[in-house]
């Protein structure tokens, strides 16, 4: 079923709020959502409606808190989420990042208290209007065990970058540390899929194919092997120490129908290039980059699939499954 940007909003704002959301929480969370699905990200777009629906229906985030400022220092503060879906935190995150940066040269907001947030690459898309170099960490509810063990420990734990490009779309990095996202394998277990071996493994650390006993039990294989565990707990500490927030062993899988409020939490940069080699240098340097990735016609920049995928929704609309759409409508009635 091809649905437009206005009407897929329209119905995951009404699902939110009738789900609990209060409206400014719900037209956040609704926009991003459509976001996503524009650019091609379906993992995390409209399939995320019922997921947040049950999150807000059972308790596991409060559709009636709103975020409160609760530290800072210079080019640096903390956001207290408060258990909301954390959607309007994050847009105070970025704008708290980006004044700071504007001031200092560099800005930090940390979000404690958070729970699943969506595309990291689509929150920094901000930045790249002002002309300011921007990074998103999250972590998650334990996925990758540290390396040599057996057992979950870190969150799939995704970062991104955004370098903004003069007169031209920027290049966004947007990556987890897991071989797969956890939400391709949430799908699988929707429709009753198999899982490819190499992305999951058992309650015993053994290789599944099973998405239900990867998703409720088991763990996921990190990129790179040692180097993605190192790299998870790096992520972890940059969320959890800094802002106060919960590990991933802390905070229930987001997925079950049953559990805690996650708690865990977000940290965010915006860099100013003015403050350090200068606007024109940066620039400058940025295309000496590309020039030389693109002089190999097997090349695409980071973040080109999404914003063609982004402008051909615009133009034609989205292709949303009709039993997904089905269930948006049912909730959104």
């Amino acid at each position: 079923m091809r649905k437009n940007a206005q009407e897929l909003f329209r119905l995951a704002r009404a699902a939110l709020e009738k789900a609990g959301a209060h409206s400014k929480m719900a037209e956040a969370a609704a926009h991003h959502l459509v976001q996503a699905e524009a650019q091609g990200l379906a993992t995390h777009g409209m399939s995320r409606v019922p997921f947040y629906c049950g999150m807000l229906r059972n308790g596991r985030a409060d559709g009636a808190a709103h975020p409160a400022l609760v530290a800072e220092r210079g080019g640096a503060c903390l956001i207290d989420n408060r258990d909301a879906l954390p959607y309007v935190s994050v847009q105070w995150a970025i704008e708290e990042a980006m004044q700071r940066a504007r001031r200092n040269g560099i800005g930090y907001a940390g979000i404690r208290n958070s729970a699943h947030v969506g595309v990291l690459g689509i929150h920094l898309q901000p930045l790249a209007a002002a002309g300011l170099v921007g990074f998103a960490f999250t972590n998650a509810p334990a996925a990758i065990p540290a390396w040599g063990g057996k057992k979950a420990l870190f969150g799939t734990n995704p970062v991104a970058g955004l370098f903004p490009r003069a007169g031209k779309e920027p290049i966004v990095v947007d990556l987890a540390l897991t071989t797969v996202v956890r939400g391709r394998v949430m799908m699988a277990m929707r429709k009753g899929e198999k899982i490819p071996e190499g992305w999951a493994l058992d309650r015993h650390g053994k290789p599944t194919t099973d998405p239900k006993e990867a998703i409720e039990h088991g763990s996921f294989f990190p990129i790179g092997g040692t180097k993605g565990a190192m790299l998870a707990l790096m992520f972890e500490l940059v969320c959890a120490a800094l802002t106060g927030a919960a590990i991933g062993p802390e905070a229930d899988s987001f997925f079950a129908e049953k559990g805690n409020r996650p708690r865990i939490g977000q940290s965010f940069i915006a860099i100013d290039p003015g403050a350090l080699a200068g606007t024109a240098k940066y620039a400058e340097r940025v295309e000496a980059v590309v020039s030389a990735m693109l002089a190999d016609p097997e090349v695409r920049l980071p973040g080109a699939r999404r914003f063609a995928a982004e402008r051909a929704a615009s133009e034609h609309g989205m292709e949303i499954p009709d039993d997904l759409m089905a269930q948006v409508e049912k909730l959104a009635a």
